[in-house]
């Protein structure tokens, strides 16, 4: 049987094809990162050229190296460039804020990544921003406008918060820069609903319009977050709170699940869940960037897809819940020598490992208690 290609294959496949035909600047090796490709000035010089462009006031551009031209294209132009925050550690945008009187040597300063701390203002939620053009990196795109990032998912958020905060609209066109060798298939399964797709393509040779027809995310899916997450990106506590008062539904995943968030730290929440553990594997090892629908493919080709698939991948780990002994003893071995995109991962149950160990697979000391629970979960499609 031949097995589907995952989002991992198809970004393993670009990085090392970049890798192995020198086709990157620094920082090097390109993999885990939006290639900073050959030929990125010329081509992010073509955004000038778009009918778009010339419309637009506000222009968001994302931070990566090889979008330097086009941050360098928007401040030439007089426009306003907002930049997303590192991580979104510190709110959504920061306004990039050349020197009075800067001089063509200061506005490249600005595009650079030093020049964007260096000249950022940060722009808050209550700033009636409208972004008319929307630039981002990519690993891989198909000239359908299906684009796939480093797995990290910001770009797919970043427009989703946008979106939240009515700083886009339908109009809003979205473009990415790539080289040629990552323009590539892909097949539209792989594509979900929060996924960002783009309108233009530019590479160091071509400009594609791709009229994709895949609708764009229509603001954050709240159940696909978490509270550790809410921590992490403070901005999140803040649209939530302003989404939920105006009467939207913002139930987290967890809480669409079990009723309440587990907390690290936090007190027992639910009684059953030590008759849980029994059922449920420990799966560790999980490599950063890795989502967790790439993660449920290669569970269900394996035929080893749970009730429930609990995430802690930002701790390189996921529990599966198969809510019967036997059925989790029967995933145990098929998982044996589990590896996605080249990285091993192990697997054993995630309670009284020490007797039910199976050979090959590394021991894991202790059972899963309230710190170590997820608070994130996604049932089973």
């Amino acid at each position: 049987m031949r097995l589907r290609a995952t989002k991992w294959d198809i970004r393993q496949k670009v990085w090392d094809y970049i890798e192995a035909n020198n086709l990157a600047h620094f920082p090097r090796p390109v993999h885990n990162r939006i290639p900073n490709f050959k030929g990125a000035h010329c081509a992010c010089a073509a955004v000038a050229d778009l009918e778009s462009f010339h419309r637009t006031s506000e222009v968001k551009v994302d931070p990566d190296k090889p979008l330097e031209g086009a941050r360098l294209a928007v401040l030439q132009a007089r426009k306003t460039l907002l930049v997303p925050t590192p991580r979104l550690r510190a709110g959504l945008f920061n306004r990039i804020v050349p020197p009075q009187g800067a001089s063509k040597e200061d506005l490249h300063v600005c595009s650079t990544s030093q020049g964007v701390k260096d000249f950022s203002v940060p722009v808050g939620l209550e700033a009636k921003v409208r972004v008319d053009l929307v630039v981002v990196g990519s690993v891989a795109v198909s000239e359908k406008g299906y684009r796939i990032g480093k797995g990290e998912g910001y770009a797919d958020m970043e427009y989703a918060m946008m979106v939240s905060m009515e700083a886009i609209s339908s109009a809003t066109v979205v473009v990415t820069v790539v080289h040629d060798c990552q323009v590539v298939d892909i097949p539209e399964e792989l594509i979900e609903k929060h996924d960002l797709t783009v309108d233009y393509i530019l590479t160091p040779t071509r400009v594609i319009q791709t009229e994709c027809k895949w609708p764009k995310p229509q603001g954050i899916i709240w159940t696909k977050l978490n509270a550790d997450m809410l921590e992490r990106i403070p901005v999140l506590q803040k649209l939530r709170a302003l989404e939920q008062k105006s009467g939207k539904d913002v139930s987290l995943g967890r809480a669409d699940l079990r009723g309440e968030v587990v907390r690290p730290g936090g007190g027992r929440t639910d009684a059953g869940v030590d008759d849980r553990a029994v059922n449920t594997l420990h799966l560790g090892g999980v490599p950063a960037g890795l989502r967790v629908s790439e993660l449920k493919r290669s569970l269900q080709e394996r035929g080893a897809l749970p009730q429930r698939l609990i995430w802690q991948g930002a701790n390189g780990r996921a529990f599966l819940d198969y809510g019967d002994h036997e059925k989790a003893q029967a995933a145990l071995t098929a998982l044996q020598a589990l590896s996605i995109n080249g990285h091993n991962m192990q697997v054993a149950f995630a309670r009284g490992q020490r007797s039910r160990r199976r050979p090959g697979v590394p021991q894991r000391t202790g059972k899963v208690t309230e710190s170590q629970t997820p608070n994130w979960s996604l049932k089973r499609s």
